[in-house]
């Protein structure tokens, strides 16, 4: 799907800024962890997870677990959603 495609799909959602700010990091990054997102982004603990909430519900992305750590989790876009 082509990026202007995508872009009008998020337009039209209404996703809050840091949420359409969290999915552009994640298609670059591939997977990130909210420690990596935050630094990345540059938005607060709280602000990021709101996004994250957000973008979850909307099923653009999706939460990995670590198998060696269970308490960490990883973020990657959801593979058949519009941004893929």
């Amino acid at each position: 799907m082509q990026a202007h495609m995508v872009s009008m799909m998020l337009e039209q959602r209404e996703m809050p800024p840091s949420a359409k700010l969290v999915l552009r990091v994640l298609r670059e990054l591939k997977i990130a962890t909210v420690k990596r997102l935050e630094e990345e982004t540059g938005l607060s603990r709280r602000t990021l997870m709101y996004a994250i909430k957000v973008l979850k519900e909307a099923g653009l992305i999706e939460t990995q677990i670590c198998l060696t750590d269970t308490r960490k989790r990883f973020y990657c876009i959801r593979l058949g959603s519009p941004e893929t």
